[in-house]
Formats: structure tokens, sequence, C-alpha cells
């Protein structure tokens, strides 16, 4: 029997590989479990922080595993190791964006359009008033050319565009009033479920309307840039259509 048959899987590839499953298996166990209420949001990220440490443990033993076995002739098992590696990705991705996100964005959770004259909740639960000035200004020095957007057609038409562009992004109408220019609604994120209220105003002006969004986190002290990134996002949906 050759050589190359009494090779076995390198030992650092199949322990890489069932710690990247495992990992897997853990960040799964605090999403499901902060979707199903069985923890708070702290817990839930604390349980996601002993994915992200297995997942780079995971890494790491593959990444010499790999090497190994792909310069060793007694060793296989390269593509157990690629396989670890893959599935520790995502979670260290995930792990340093959400670090780092907390970082380069303003340490906010309320975004308007109009930090003078921001748009009222009035229909989504335990509705609240604007942070204020001190908010503001935060916002003004991280997102200086987030503004209100100016549209040169009739109030029922924009009305309509906005409705069905909150429709399409899937977001929960909690309240829609046509005749005050409102619109508000719940966004909820893809993997914990976090729920950001976000109101629409729309008023008639001199030759068109004017469009303010607000959006914010209902927990949380900073949101991360997600309210930024869902304003813009809206306001350039709109602007296309």
């Amino acid at each position: 029997m050759s050589i190359k048959q009494n090779r076995q899987i390198h030992p650092l590839n199949k322990i890489g590989l069932f710690l990247g499953i495992v990992a897997i298996v853990i960040a799964l166990v605090s999403i499901i479990g902060y979707r199903m209420k069985w923890w708070r949001q702290l817990q839930a990220f604390d349980i996601f922080g002993w994915a992200t440490f297995v997942a780079g443990v995971a890494f790491l033993l593959c990444i010499i595993g790999a090497f190994k076995a792909r310069a060793n002739g007694r060793f296989r098992g390269m593509s157990l190791g690629i396989l670890g590696i893959l599935l520790s990705l995502p979670i260290m991705t995930s792990a340093f964006l959400f670090q780092y996100s907390a970082k380069i964005y303003p340490p906010i959770n309320d975004i308007s359009t109009d930090t003078i004259n921001p748009p009222v909740f009035w229909d989504v639960p335990n509705p609240t008033e604007y942070p204020g000035s001190k908010v503001a200004k935060i916002q003004k020095a991280g997102y200086p050319d987030l503004k209100s957007l100016k549209l040169s057609m009739s109030p029922k038409v924009v009305f309509d565009k906005a409705l069905k562009i909150v429709k399409d992004k899937g977001w929960k109408i909690a309240g829609t009033d046509e005749e005050d220019g409102r619109i508000e609604a719940v966004a909820t994120s893809l993997l914990y479920g976090f729920k950001d209220e976000v109101v629409i105003r729309i008023t008639p002006d001199s030759d068109g309307v004017m469009v303010d969004l607000r959006s914010r986190s209902r927990i949380g002290r900073i949101d991360r840039g997600a309210n930024e990134r869902r304003i813009r996002g809206f306001l350039k949906a709109l602007k296309a259509r």
C-alpha cells in the first residue's frame, strides 16, 4: 500500500472544522434565543461573543491544518481545513463589523433629516420626542449632508409612492394619515429582529413637497449607522421613482 493511500486527515483540520460548526450553532442559539425572548440583548451579544471566540480558534486551527496538509506528504484533508475557514469567516466578519461600526458612526440612535423641526411619532408603540439639540449637533457632525428631499410633485403622488416603498421594503405600517402627509412604520433587522421606528412627513411646499424622515432604534444607545442608512436608502428609492 502506497504512502499516499496511508495518508490521514490532519487532526487540526478535524478539530477546526468541528469548532467551526460549533461556532455556527452558538451563533444561531444567540439569534434564535433572542427572537424567542429567552434572553435580553446583552445576553444574546455575550453568547455571540463566545461564538466569535470559538470561530477564531477554528479559523487558526484550520489555517495551520490546511498548510500542514499541503506541505506534509503524510497528511491530507486540506479541503476540510478550507471548509472550516469558510464556516468561521462569517461569524468573525460580523463581529468585526459590529465593533468597527460602533467606532466610525456617531453614538446616537435617533436620526432625522430635519433636526430643527423633526417629524413626530404618533402611532408607534411608546412614541418618544426627538432627543434635542445635543443629538442634532452630533448628527450634523457625523452626517453633514443628510437633509430633506424636495420634489416637484403633488403631495398625493408622493404619499402614494412613499407608501409603496414602505410596503416594498417590508416595513410594518403603524399608521398613515394622507391629509397630514404622515406615514409611520416599524423596520425589523434581518438576524436579531431589532425594531426601528420610522416616520415619514410629506409637507406641501411652494412648488411641490418637502419630504422628511426620522428613524430611531427602540433599544440601545447607538445604532451603528442603521438609521442613517435606512433614511438614505428610502430617499434614494423615492427620488428614483
